[in-house]
């Protein structure tokens, strides 16, 4: 039997830093005192005016390279994910094939908004585990939403911004180690409360929808408080029993990285401490599809993962879409 197992990670935030005192500023409040006290979010960082996704993602892709011990041409396969993509078509994907070398690799973009590094980590173990000519798959998740941000819209501006963050799975072959259990599910009835709605077929561009900037990100209506962490502990705990395990035995969580209160709540809910989830929204604020694997490589270089412990990944966003995924490294 194949497995897929992370043998490397490495992650990307642009240069530019932008503190909460930036926003008092622009918008003519104290926004700063909210976001630390309730968000812990002190900072994040945005693009430069030349920077986009593919650049985030090249970053993000060498540090894992590297950190896996193997070049851009032994890859078989990248996955990218994003909602932020380097144009509508062709795929982000094939512009950082070319630019990294991955001479050999087949290449697709995957949007499931937030929840998409965690669908797009399972869809490259099921490539692994199904077909014997995927030994080495690169999956990134990349957000560049500073793009698509109305400076002035407070419920936005001041959450969302930049980073990329990715993996290298090898295929092993009879391993206790890699993916043991995944899940997606999704609550497609929230698809027009968030989101950027225009620039496809639905609203192509033009003059009005530029002035009624229908092209920036939006939150049309308020989601349910308790949607993310009751969908999180249910999704949880049910991947643990499917495996036999309970989520105490699980050494760390990454969450998307959108509210600390309700990753507290979920860890509240499954009975375990809060300290087995590595958070970085304090410096990063929300990255989107890049978080967790921001996250995760955040902790693997502060020496915090070791060989042979358990790893819950549980992502969502606009759709509302959900992936749950529980690795052994």
């Amino acid at each position: 039997m194949r497995n897929s197992i992370i043998i490397g990670s490495g992650s990307y935030a642009p240069e530019r830093v932008i503190p909460n005192s930036y926003f008092n500023e622009l918008l003519g409040e104290d926004v700063d005192t909210w976001l630390s006290t309730n968000l812990t979010i002190k900072e994040r960082r945005w693009c430069t005016s030349d920077q986009s996704t593919a650049d985030l993602c090249i970053e993000a892709a060498n540090a894992a390279l590297k950190n896996a011990g193997i070049e851009a041409k032994d890859l078989d396969l990248i996955i990218i994910s994003t909602d932020t993509p380097e144009y509508v078509s062709p795929s982000t994907a094939s512009v950082v094939q070319h630019r990294l070398g991955a001479i050999k690799a087949g290449t697709f973009d995957l949007n499931s908004a937030c929840s998409g590094f965690v669908t797009a980590l399972d869809t490259a173990h099921k490539y692994i585990k199904a077909d014997d000519s995927y030994n080495y798959v690169l999956v990134i998740g990349a957000y560049a939403m500073s793009k698509y941000l109305d400076l002035y819209d407070k419920k936005t501006v001041t959450l969302f911004a930049d980073g990329a963050g990715a993996f290298v799975l090898k295929a092993e072959e009879n391993s206790d180690s890699g993916q043991l259990v995944s899940k997606l599910f999704t609550e497609g009835q929230y698809a027009d409360w968030m989101g950027i709605y225009a620039g496809g077929t639905h609203i192509p561009i033009n003059e009005q929808v530029i002035a009624n900037k229908d092209h920036l990100l939006k939150f049309v209506k308020k989601f349910p408080k308790e949607i993310n962490p009751t969908t999180w502990t249910r999704m949880i705990k049910d991947s643990c029993e499917k495996i036999g395990i309970t989520p105490n035995d699980i050494n760390h969580y990454f969450f998307t990285q959108i509210n600390i209160n309700t990753i507290w709540e979920t860890l509240d809910n499954l009975g375990v401490d809060r300290e087995r989830a590595h958070t970085i929204m304090d410096r990063y604020a929300y990255t989107g599809s890049a978080c967790i694997p921001m996250a995760y490589d955040d902790a693997a270089k502060k020496g915090k993962l070791k060989k042979g412990d358990l790893i819950c990944f549980m992502g969502s966003g606009g759709g509302l879409a959900f992936a749950n995924s529980i690795y052994k490294i």
